[in-house]
C-alpha cells in the first residue's frame, strides 16, 4: 500500500518548507560545486591540479567536515546541514559512508520521492536547510 506524499519530505517528518526541510536539488548542486571548486584550488595551489590529490582533498574535506559540524563549506554557504533522520549529529563512521558514495557518482544521482541520494539512504543521513 502506498501513501501519497504532499511534499518531499513529509514521510520523513521534514516540514514543508523553513528550517529544517529538505534542501532542493539546486541548491544542493550548487553546494558540492563549490566544495569541488575549493577542492581544486587547493589541488592546483599544492598538487599542481592533479586530479588524485583534488578527489582526495573533496573527499576528506566532506568527512571530516560533515562528521564534525555537520556542513561542507558549500552547505554553509548556501545554509544547509546533513543530519541523521533522528536528528543526531552524523558521526564519522555515516560520513565516511555518505562520502564514499558521493565519490562513485551513481549512487549521489539515484534519489528517491524525498530526493534523498543513496548515499544518504545508505548513512541514513537527509541534507536539510538551517
Amino acid at each position: 500500500m502506498t501513501s501519497i506524499q504532499n511534499w518531499a519530505g513529509e514521510r520523513l517528518g521534514l516540514p514543508q518548507s523553513g528550517s529544517g526541510s529538505l534542501a532542493k536539488v539546486p541548491r544542493r548542486v550548487a553546494a558540492i560545486s563549490i566544495d569541488w571548486a575549493i577542492a581544486y584550488l587547493l589541488a592546483s595551489a599544492f598538487f599542481g591540479a592533479d586530479s588524485t590529490a583534488m578527489t582526495l582533498i573533496f573527499g576528506l574535506m566532506q568527512w571530516l567536515l560533515v562528521a564534525t559540524i555537520g556542513a561542507s563549506f558549500g552547505h554553509l554557504a548556501l545554509k544547509m546541514r546533513v543530519r541523521r533522520l533522528d536528528g543526531q549529529w552524523v558521526g564519522f563512521w555515516r560520513s565516511l559512508i555518505r562520502v564514499g558514495l558521493i565519490l562513485l557518482v551513481i549512487p549521489a544521482v539515484i534519489w528517491d520521492a524525498d530526493n534523498r541520494g543513496l548515499h544518504d539512504k545508505a548513512a541514513g543521513t537527509v541534507l536539510v536547510l538551517r
